[in-house]
């Protein structure tokens, strides 16, 4: 499939997980991919050669969406590789739970500055680089955001922000053609999760229990969302907060 042919997306935290999956999944449907990395080149490194092998087209480019000067960077080294962006993924974010009993402003600060400010200076370095018919821009959030789960009020708070900028942006941006959604992820089994406390807390066996379908998710469940929403068969689609949980809340 090609339907992304000539499109460039850049693809914010796309070095493992969901990030990876959503970055191969649109190569494999013919975008020429940004994959953006905050730490791991060598992780990021190892998605590109995955694309490539599979006969698509990317570039590793780091930067941290949490420093502006880093943004700047990834957004300058994307025009001089492929001159525009047609698809923005904001997929980068971290999470963090704790009581609010353990609520500190460093915690505060640390979220917000990923999962919130990183993706509105990130959106606005990109918008410059999207040509005049427009483009598609994801927001990556959280079920989190309405579900509410003990222990979650700052992460919570990130992607309940992510809910509403998608809501602004998409009638701020609707003019210039660029349609804006977000995909609200529930649990995934990702490198992340496997590594964190999560993983050993009985949360994904808890989550599969409570979701309809029976399990938790994988990245490409979510990724085969992102790709539809940055093609043009989605070109009705803006201002969409679409749940990717299996029927999870």
């Amino acid at each position: 499939m090609s339907h992304l042919k000539g499109k460039v997306a850049v693809v914010t935290g796309a070095s493992k997980g969901i990030g990876a999956g959503i970055a191969k999944s649109l190569a494999e449907h013919g975008a020429s991919v940004v994959v953006n990395y905050s730490s791991s080149k060598k992780d990021a490194d190892t998605v590109v050669d995955q694309i490539t092998k599979a006969g698509g087209k990317a570039k590793a480019i780091g930067g941290s969406v949490a420093k502006p000067a880093e943004i700047k960077n990834l957004f300058d080294e994307t025009k001089k590789t492929y001159g525009k962006v047609d698809i923005l993924v904001n997929n980068a974010g971290i999470y963090s739970f704790e009581p609010i009993e353990n609520v500190t402003p460093e915690h505060i600060a640390s979220l917000f500055d990923v999962n919130v400010k990183g993706l509105l200076l990130a959106t606005r370095a990109a918008i410059p680089l999207f040509p005049a018919e427009g483009g598609s821009i994801i927001n990556i959030g959280s079920i989190v955001a309405e579900a509410g789960p003990p222990g979650a009020s700052v992460y919570s708070a990130t992607k309940g922000a992510v809910n509403t900028i998608t809501k602004v942006l998409s009638k701020e941006l609707g003019p210039k053609k660029i349609r804006v959604n977000a995909v609200n992820p529930g649990v995934i089994d990702t490198e992340g999760f496997r590594a964190s406390p999560l993983e050993s807390s009985g949360l994904k066996e808890e989550a599969a229990r409570r979701t309809p379908l029976g399990r938790i998710g994988e990245p490409e469940d979510v990724a085969g969302i992102v790709t539809f929403l940055a093609s043009d068969e989605a070109r009705w689609v803006n201002g969409s907060l679409i749940d990717a949980a299996g029927g999870w809340n």
